[in-house]
């Protein structure tokens, strides 16, 4: 992100994975348990992603899939904001 402009880089923290994890489980109806069960975690560390601005990649590819949701597409939307700049 150091390579970036300032603008640049507040636009890439503006994509909180984390609330956009848990705006979309809960759009789903979906229980916290069912998710931790899910990702073979504990209910805690699903909090801890929930509270996360960023997230590793295959983490959020295994959530992507669970929940059927491309993540990974609020980064490329960003990335193509930037590259309008």
């Amino acid at each position: 992100l150091h390579l970036l402009s300032r603008r640049q880089r507040q636009m890439c923290k503006e994509t909180d994975i984390g609330q956009l994890i848990q705006k979309e489980l809960y759009r789903q109806n979906r229980s916290i348990t069912w998710f931790a069960e899910q990702l073979c975690c504990s209910r805690s560390n699903i909090y801890k992603i929930f509270s996360h601005s960023d997230i590793n990649t295959m983490l959020l590819l295994k959530i992507s899939v669970i929940l059927h949701c491309n993540f990974f597409r609020y980064y490329s939307d960003t990335l193509g904001n930037i590259e309008k700049m």
